[in-house]
């Protein structure tokens, strides 16, 4: 009778754990970001007076990490070449190249959003009888944080930060003595609050802040001596001693306003939108420093792409010099525009 009672007891146990693993293991769990699927791995197996627990092979458990972050990276090379031989209507052989890379991470949670991107463009050209020149110079690192309260807006209380300078010494050719730039002279660096409206499914950003600080660097000594980008100039007595040095960085509190815009509007013809625009409260409010980036990316195929696009600056801080009579004269700040066509490899990874 006692071993009767006991296999009943017995029974009813296993029973109940085997249940309750069911429940709490065999089914997909998540735990600290750890998917597990467990099947049960005992058997239960009653013969007369005996009672047998038989193990089966364990199977294999899958595991993958939940992560929130996604990252981009992209690499391209565009070179253009052009050479001339006995060529009766004339022409100067030359040969471009210019490297490129964008590199991107992206935190998405419910409702936060975190956009962190580097990218760095690097030009160079050669003509027949000229020294190799720069055609293109320029690191940028874009980082932006929102928040939102719930799920049905597309509304974000943001932060950003941006920082962007240049890799080498910059000169107006052909003159190659005097740099009138170089690295760190300018950087430029703006860090500010404000509300951003972020719709992931259109790609389309606007980026909006009453409360922006600009601040701007020349950490060579001599250009900023000269005043260059909107420093405060040295000061010299009449013999033309230096009394005081030029100032090195400049900060400015203003409104800043961006937008990026991203689509497809032709089969593999893909149009990319960036527009920043900024004014100081302090220093002539109203007088706005635009940045505006338009390019067309025309895709052959996977790892080949064109590329046509423009680049136009307005900064009421730069201004600009004529030579009248054989003299330096400045006059007020100009529109800046590049425009650029390439054809290269990207790889995507």
């Amino acid at each position: 009778m006692k071993f009767y009672f006991f296999r009943f007891f017995l029974i009813l146990f296993f029973i109940s754990v085997s249940s309750f693993s069911q429940d709490t293991i065999s089914k997909r769990d998540t735990i600290k970001g750890i998917v597990l699927d467990i099947k049960p791995v005992t058997s239960l197996i009653i013969d007369h007076k005996k009672i047998y627990l038989v193990a089966k092979k364990p199977s294999k458990i899958p595991v993958s990490i939940l992560t929130h972050w996604k990252n981009k990276n992209s690499i391209g090379f565009d070179l253009t070449q052009i050479a001339f031989v006995n060529w009766n209507a004339g022409g100067t052989s030359s040969v471009s190249g210019l490297l490129k890379g964008v590199f991107t991470r992206i935190r998405s949670d419910i409702n936060s959003e975190w956009v962190n991107e580097l990218s760095f463009r690097y030009g160079l050209n050669k003509q027949d009888g000229l020294e190799v020149r720069k055609t293109d110079d320029e690191f940028r690192l874009n980082s932006t944080f929102g928040y939102r309260k719930d799920t049905l807006s597309n509304w974000y209380f943001s932060g950003k930060f941006n920082f962007n300078t240049q890799f080498t010494n910059g000169y107006k050719y052909p003159n190659t003595e005097n740099a009138i730039s170089k690295p760190f002279a300018p950087a430029y660096t703006f860090l500010g609050i404000g509300a951003n409206y972020f719709d992931k499914k259109k790609k389309f950003d606007v980026y909006i802040s009453p409360l922006t600080m600009k601040n701007t660097l020349v950490l060579d000594q001599e250009l900023a001596n000269n005043g260059a980008f909107g420093m405060t100039k040295a000061t010299y007595d009449s013999a033309g001693n230096l009394i005081t040095h030029g100032e090195k960085s400049r900060t400015e509190i203003g409104f800043l306003a961006t937008n990026h815009y991203k689509k497809e509007v032709w089969k593999n013809i893909t149009m990319e939108n960036r527009l920043s625009l900024y004014s100081d409260y302090i220093n002539n409010f109203g007088n706005i420093d635009v940045e505006w980036r338009l390019q067309f990316d025309l895709v052959v195929n996977q790892y080949v792409k064109a590329n046509i696009g423009t680049h136009l600056i307005y900064d009421d801080d730069v201004k600009t010099t004529e030579e009248v009579n054989g003299q330096k004269v400045e006059s007020g700040a100009k529109v800046q525009l590049k425009q650029g066509l390439g054809v290269g490899l990207v790889y995507n990874f």
